[in-house]
């Protein structure tokens, strides 16, 4: 069996609401934005990148007339998310947090964007701020497993995910989440099952039924001590947000059993 952190490198993760263009690649639904975008409409960008950098060009003239205009910051962090611009991102995101350093919402997409950046330790902290015990966010609990998974702290991943689920069962991403992370807690057959249930899940879409077919390789190849399963998984950590990723691997790494595999990892989405 390979070991926890080869496992995490082969995963191409993103959150489902970065949705980014390159290496790992997910879109959601369009939508037209108004002269003042609603945060609750963030999570469904336009599905073309064309679409998207016109719409970053003009978030951000909007954005630097108005850096103060709360709608125009969310909606100009979420696109550059998309587009994988994530430090900027962050940067856009960490003075609105500054200035509203209650605003659930705004710690939420702030969290999530330096996930995406690959500071989990950071977004540790922000996420666990983004949600109270009286109003749980299931969305962020989602995002908070997807950086304790990358932290390796699977176990308290699964306790996320878990929450996550208690709050809206209905979540496939959520439980396609929780399956990755049971295969990087070394317990494949827990992670096809909840990777079966979220597969099942009326409306999952083409991420879920993936991550099941790479957890089914997975098992297979531990089997038969044969080479890493040529589908890829993506972890979906949602705001409502992760991809078609690719693992790149050297002819020699192609010949190694899934015991020493380790592919790079791609964090560019989603939480």
């Amino acid at each position: 069996m390979a070991s926890a952190a080869a496992l995490r490198r082969t995963f191409c993760i993103a959150l489902i609401v970065t949705a980014p263009l390159a290496g790992c690649k997910t879109f959601e639904q369009p939508w037209t934005m108004a002269n003042t975008p609603d945060p609750q409409k963030i999570a469904a960008l336009p599905a073309d990148e064309a679409t998207l950098r016109r719409q970053a060009d003009e978030l951000g003239r909007r954005y630097d007339a108005n850096a103060e205009d709360r709608e125009v910051v969310l909606a100009y962090a979420a696109t550059l998310r998309r587009l994988q611009q994530s430090a900027q991102a962050v940067s856009v995101l960490q003075r609105e947090a500054a200035r509203n350093p209650d605003d659930l919402e705004v710690l939420g997409a702030y969290g999530k964007a330096l996930a995406d950046a690959g500071r989990f330790s950071e977004a540790a902290d922000v996420l666990s701020r983004a949600h109270t015990p009286e109003r749980p966010n299931w969305s962020i609990l989602s995002a908070q497993g997807f950086v304790a998974d990358q932290l390796g702290d699977q176990r308290q991943a699964q306790a996320y995910y878990e929450a996550a689920l208690k709050i809206d069962p209905t979540q496939a991403t959520v439980l396609s989440n929780l399956g990755l992370s049971y295969a990087l807690s070394k317990d494949l057959e827990r992670a096809e099952s909840i990777s079966r249930r979220a597969a099942d899940v009326p409306g999952a879409d083409e991420r879920v039924r993936q991550n099941l077919k790479f957890v089914l390789e997975l098992r297979s190849a531990n089997r038969e001590t044969a080479a890493i399963p040529t589908s890829t998984p993506r972890v979906i950590v949602s705001q409502a947000s992760s991809s078609t990723p690719a693992i790149t691997r050297s002819k020699k790494e192609k010949q190694e059993p899934v015991s020493t595999k380790a592919a790079a990892l791609d964090l560019r989405k989603g939480i």
